[in-house]
C-alpha cells in the first residue's frame, strides 16, 4: 500500500486576489514543497494552509475549505479560515514578533521582549491557530499517513497532532536557525518547553544545517533535561530523530527563467544605467535579519578607505519590502533608503550614483542582477539557509565572488569558496568586498563554478523527497 503524504504550512500553494467586480483570481506558488508534493502523484494527499488575506477568505467562503481543483492543478488544498484576530495574534504577534526574533537574535534585550498580559493573549491565539491545523490534519489524513509540518509558525502542531492521531508519521522542518540555549531562555520557561515539546511530537525534526539541529538538541537538554543519543532525542516515553537537509537552488528553473525576454530587457536597462562599472549585487527582503543597513555601511567604508573605486563600482541593492504591517519593519525599510541616499549624496557625481537601490519586488529584475553580478553580498545577521547565496552563482554570466556571512546556514556548504565575514564587522566586510572586486577573473570563475555545484546538490524536489524518505525510513 502506498503511503499518503500531507503537508502543513502557513502559506499554501495558491493565493487569491479579489477584482473590482468581486471576481477571484488564483495565483499558483512555486518552490520545493509544491514541486515535491506534485511529484508524488497518487500519494499526494491534502495540503493544509491558512487563508492569509481577504482574497483567500473570500475563496473559502465561495468554494468551501477544500479549494477548487481548477485553481490548484488538481492538488487537494484545504485552506483554513482562521478568524483574522486569531491569525494576527499567531502570525504577527508570536511567530514573526517573538519566535523569529529569538531564533535570529534580533531583540534589543535592555528594552525587549516584555512578556506581559498582552503577550499571553497573543500566545493563546498562537495555540488556537496551531490547534486548527492539528484538527484539520487529523481529519484529512488516512490511516498511517505521513505528515510534513513546515516551519516555526506551526511548532506546536506535531504534538497536538500526535495526541489526536498517534497512527501518523509526523515530520517537522525548521526553515529558520534555532537559537542557542542561552538565547532561547529569553522565552518564559513554560513557553519554551511548550515549543520544544511541540516539535518533539514529531517522529523526526529536521533543519537546514547541523548547527541548527545541534542548537535544538542543546535547548532540549537545557529546558527539558533530556539528552541526545546519536541523532535521537528521548522524551516522555517517546523519541524524535533529528536530521539535516540543506535546501539547494533549483538550477533547471533558474537557468530557464533567467534568460526569458523580460529578464533580458531588465538586464539591458541595468547595463545602460551602470555602464562598464563593476557591480556588487544584493537581493533581499527588507527583513531585519538580512542586515541590509550594515551592508550599505560596509560599502560606504569601502569607498572611504579605497577611493580608487570611486566611479568604478556600483552597488546594486534590491531590497523588497517585507512585513510592512509591523512598525519596526517599516522603520527599517525607511532606514535602508535613508542610508543609501546618504551614500549617493556623499560620494555621487553627475555621472555616477554609487548605490542603485530599488525597494520594489521584481523577480525578473533580481534575475537580471544575478546575471551581471561581479560580487554578491549576502551578509545576514543570521539565516536558516539563504537561497540568494546559492542562486547567484548558478546564473552569474562571468562568475561571481561571494561575500557571505558566516552566520548564514549556506556558509556550511559554501564557506570554502566564499569570502566569509562577521556580519557585524563593517571594516571586515569592506575588506572582503575589496578582495572580491580585485579577485583575478580565473580564480573568480573557478570559485563560482564550485559554488554553483555545491548550491545545487539538493534541489527543492529532492530536498522534499529526502525529508519524506528519511521520515518513512
Amino acid at each position: 500500500m502506498t503511503t499518503e503524504v500531507l503537508v502543513a504550512s502557513n502559506r499554501g500553494p495558491v493565493s487569491y486576489s479579489v477584482g473590482a467586480d468581486g471576481s477571484l483570481t488564483a495565483r499558483r506558488g512555486g518552490g520545493g514543497v509544491v514541486s515535491g508534493l506534485m511529484a508524488l502523484g497518487p500519494r499526494a494527499g491534502t495540503w493544509v494552509c491558512a487563508a492569509l488575506g481577504d482574497g483567500d477568505r473570500a475563496a473559502v467562503d465561495r468554494f468551501g475549505a477544500t479549494l477548487s481543483a481548477a485553481d490548484t492543478d488538481g492538488q487537494s488544498v484545504r485552506m483554513l479560515r482562521i478568524p483574522p484576530a486569531t491569525y494576527d495574534a499567531a502570525y504577527n504577534g508570536v511567530a514573526n514578533s517573538v519566535l523569529w526574533f529569538v531564533h535570529h537574535l534580533l531583540y534589543q534585550t535592555p528594552l525587549e521582549p516584555v512578556f506581559d498580559e498582552a503577550f499571553e493573549e497573543r500566545w493563546a491565539g498562537y495555540e488556537a491557530y496551531n490547534a486548527a491545523f492539528a484538527e484539520a490534519l487529523a481529519e484529512e489524513a488516512g490511516e498511517g499517513a505521513a505528515v510534513l509540518v513546515q516551519d516555526y509558525h506551526l511548532s506546536l502542531v506535531p504534538r497536538m497532532l500526535r495526541e489526536r492521531r498517534p497512527d501518523l508519521r509526523i515530520g517537522f522542518f525548521a526553515h529558520t536557525p534555532w537559537a542557542p540555549p542561552e538565547l532561547f531562555r529569553v522565552l518564559p520557561d513554560p513557553i519554551a518547553r511548550q515549543v520544544l515539546l511541540g516539535v518533539l511530537g514529531a517522529d523526526r525534526a529536521a533543519f537546514h544545517t547541523r548547527r541548527w539541529a545541534d542548537a535544538f538538541a542543546a535547548c532540549c537538554a537545557d529546558q527539558l533535561g533530556v539528552g541526545l543519543s546519536g541523532d535521537v532525542v528521548a522524551h516522555e516515553g517517546g523519541t524524535t530523530r533529528l536530521g539535516v537537509h540543506a535546501l539547494g537552488a533549483d538550477a533547471e528553473f533558474l537557468r530557464e527563467r533567467a534568460f526569458r525576454p523580460d529578464v533580458d530587457e531588465r538586464l539591458a536597462a541595468l547595463r545602460a544605467e551602470i555602464g562598464d562599472r563593476r557591480t556588487i549585487v544584493r537581493v533581499d527582503r527588507t527583513e531585519l535579519s538580512k542586515n541590509i543597513v550594515r551592508g550599505l555601511l560596509a560599502y560606504r567604508r569601502l569607498l572611504t578607505d579605497r577611493p580608487e573605486w570611486h566611479g568604478r563600482v556600483t552597488h546594486v541593492a534590491f531590497a523588497y519590502p517585507s512585513r510592512q504591517d509591523l512598525a519596526v519593519y517599516r522603520e527599517y525599510t525607511a532606514e535602508v533608503s535613508r542610508v543609501a541616499e546618504a551614500i549617493n549624496v556623499e560620494f555621487g557625481t553627475a555621472d555616477w550614483s554609487p548605490v542603485l537601490l530599488h525597494v520594489k519586488d521584481d523577480f525578473a529584475r533580481s534575475l537580471a542582477a544575478y546575471r551581471l553580478a561581479d560580487v554578491a553580498l549576502v551578509n545576514p545577521v543570521r539565516d536558516g539557509m539563504n537561497l540568494v547565496a546559492k542562486e547567484v552563482p548558478v546564473i552569474s554570466e562571468e562568475g561571481v565572488a561571494l561575500v557571505l556571512s558566516r552566520e548564514a546556514g549556506a556558509a556550511a556548504e559554501l564557506g570554502e569558496d566564499a569570502l566569509l565575514v562577521n556580519p557585524y564587522d563593517i571594516a571586515g566586510t569592506a575588506q572582503a568586498l575589496h578582495r572580491a572586486l580585485t579577485m583575478p577573473p580565473d580564480e573568480r570563475a573557478r570559485r563560482s563554478e564550485r559554488l554553483a555545484a555545491a548550491a545545487t546538490a539538493l534541489p527543492p524536489t529532492d530536498w522534499f523527497l529526502d525529508q519524506l524518505s528519511a521520515l518513512q525510513g
